[in-house]
């Protein structure tokens, strides 16, 4: 999934974009060629054939330098919408999408659960594979 965002610095343009990288298992915000924040997930297989997968975002950053521009809320929206957009459901263990969330239900209210057992395993292992 891909989500162009483009911000205006003046008379330039500089484009940046989010891009789903699951080989790393995170939402990448790109600027240029440089990953310039992170929304990190692990993928969750649903419990049955009628219960969808789950994606459990434990971690979100942008860099020191990017920061106070809007982009962890452009990040956020845009992985929260590929994650509703392919029909798996949204398990928020980080605290800016837990907070962000809040602040905007709609329209992911639906497609929010309660985190279970295994989807915080499956972020602690996650999270100690990107250290």
């Amino acid at each position: 999934m891909l989500a162009s965002m483009t911000e205006h610095a003046g008379e330039d343009e500089v484009a940046v974009e989010v891009v789903d990288n699951p080989a790393r298992g995170r939402f990448e915000l790109r600027e240029g060629g440089d990953v310039i924040g992170v929304a990190s997930y692990a993928l969750v297989p649903g419990d049955g054939p009628d219960t969808p997968d789950r994606v459990v975002f434990f971690h979100t950053e942008v860099r020191p330098d990017h920061e106070g521009q809007g982009l962890a809320a452009r990040l956020a929206s845009s992985a929260l919408e590929a994650t509703m957009d392919s029909g798996r459901s949204i398990v928020a263990l980080c605290p800016y999408i837990k907070v962000y969330l809040r602040r905007h239900p709609e329209p992911y209210a639906g497609s929010v659960v309660t985190p279970t057992p295994v989807d915080i395993e499956a972020a602690e292992r996650a999270a100690a594979a990107e250290r």
